[in-house]
């Protein structure tokens, strides 16, 4: 499967491959403590501005989401030590309760089940983030299991491909 595919466009936004142009976007993404509130907090501009590369976010899975020509957050699908595909999504808080998050899942989501037909994806999130739970459910996520890990309670769900 070669990477990156051509852009995705949805109703109203763009997945596509990360430019230098979003660098700011993954900076703010990253040291933001509302977008930090449940992947275990944010981390200080200084030390996310040293890390992330001039072109960030350039590897399989992980698409920049745009909207209007402006990056407004990202989604990946990551491949664990395990095997497991995991899908994850950033958005910045003015993007927040718009319904963005939903329409750029289903995208990539629908992307991976032609690349990888057959693969199911599994979905974490912490139990006190009530939006993403009822992302994940709205996205057809099925709870597997609830544990402790980083302090807080864990939510696990996996989306089985459609038979």
């Amino acid at each position: 499967m070669t990477w990156p595919p051509a852009p995705i466009r949805t109703e109203r936004l763009v997945l596509r491959e990360s430019e230098a142009r979003d660098r700011a976007v993954y900076v703010e993404l990253f040291a933001s403590p509302e977008v930090g509130t449940y992947i275990g907090g944010s981390r200080p501009r200084a030390e996310v501005e040293a890390a992330v590369p001039e072109v960030p976010g350039r590897r399989f899975g992980s698409f920049a989401v745009e909207l209007d020509g402006a990056m407004i957050g990202m989604v990946t699908l990551d491949r664990s030590e395990d095997g497991e595909t995991g899908i994850g999504y950033l958005f910045l808080p003015a993007a927040w309760g718009h319904g963005y998050a939903a329409e750029a899942c289903a995208a990539a989501l629908d992307w991976f089940a032609s690349a990888r037909p057959g693969e199911p994806v599994a979905l974490r999130t912490q139990t006190a983030n009530t939006a993403s739970l009822r992302l994940a459910a709205k996205l057809g996520f099925a709870e597997v299991k609830r544990y402790e890990e980083y302090g807080a309670e864990q939510w696990l769900g996996i989306r089985h491909p459609a038979r």
